[in-house]
């Protein structure tokens, strides 16, 4: 079992995986970074200073305590609904499933293109080779 593991690590799937998953989280770490600190913070300002990351609405509150973000919601227990943090997770989804979209889209596009090249003609055979030879010399 140790060697099919072992033929099969070496092959490079398993490499090809692992690069593929770390990459994948740096490009996480990076579109999340974009989201939350560029484009959100943009937007939120062309619609009047909304704050996404601290956007919620309160869904239990028995002790009427005052919410002014969602840390102090958290802190006290209450339960909230935070829409901003959704958008967010959205926004960030749609940018990576788009990347992955032209990533994809790119690759198969040099498939199409090595699929379509013609295949060089296959050598003839020995045996043609020879008889081609005999022929030509019969010929003289």
């Amino acid at each position: 079992m140790f060697k099919e593991f072992r033929d099969f690590a070496i092959k490079g799937n398993m490499i090809d995986l692992a690069v593929g998953v770390i990459i994948g989280a740096a490009f996480g770490a990076i579109v999340s970074s974009i989201v939350d600190d560029i484009f959100m913070p943009v937007i939120g300002l062309l619609l009047n200073g909304i704050d996404f990351s601290n956007l919620f609405i309160v869904l239990s509150n028995p002790n009427n305590l005052p919410v002014p973000s969602i840390a102090v919601a958290k802190e006290a227990g209450i339960a909230t609904l935070n829409i901003g943090l959704f958008i967010n997770a959205v926004v960030k989804f749609t940018i990576v499933a788009f990347v992955l979209f032209m990533v994809i889209k790119g690759v198969n596009s040099l498939k199409r293109k090595e699929a379509a090249a013609p295949a060089a003609p296959a050598a003839p055979s020995a045996e043609v080779v020879l008889l081609t030879e005999i022929r030509d010399a019969l010929k003289r």
